[in-house]
């Protein structure tokens, strides 16, 4: 079973960075993969990146300007989102599951946090 709690959404301006972090309780030393996905109003789900160990992945459309990383040692996951632009603006997710699937049927979820970019 996993848990995860995201944090770190907020406002800022086109340009501007946030970063967002995924708190993740594990009942059981498994290695999951682990990713940020987004989905904006009207819009499907979509990943942003995934990690699985060094093994990382990006969204073309936010290659070069985001970086999924993950500290082991406080089962924290992180999106550093930097030169945001406003269509970055959407609800951002943590998700957990057993491979890095392509598809958005990933078995564990937070809530989300909101990312809001204006120009």
């Amino acid at each position: 079973q996993v848990q995860l709690v995201e944090s770190g959404g907020g406002s800022v301006q086109a340009g501007g960075s946030l970063r967002l972090s995924c708190a993740a309780s594990v009942s059981s030393r498994s290695w999951y993969c682990m990713a940020w996905f987004r989905q904006a109003p009207g819009r499907g789900r979509e990943k942003v990146a995934h990690i699985l160990r060094t093994s990382t992945d990006y969204a073309e459309s936010v290659k070069g300007r985001f970086t999924i990383s993950q500290d082991y040692a406080t089962n924290t996951l992180y999106l550093q989102m930097n030169n945001l632009k406003p269509e970055d603006t959407a609800m951002y997710y943590c998700a957990a599951h057993d491979f890095c699937a392509s598809s958005t049927a990933w078995k564990y979820w937070g809530q989300g946090t909101q990312v809001t970019v204006s120009s």
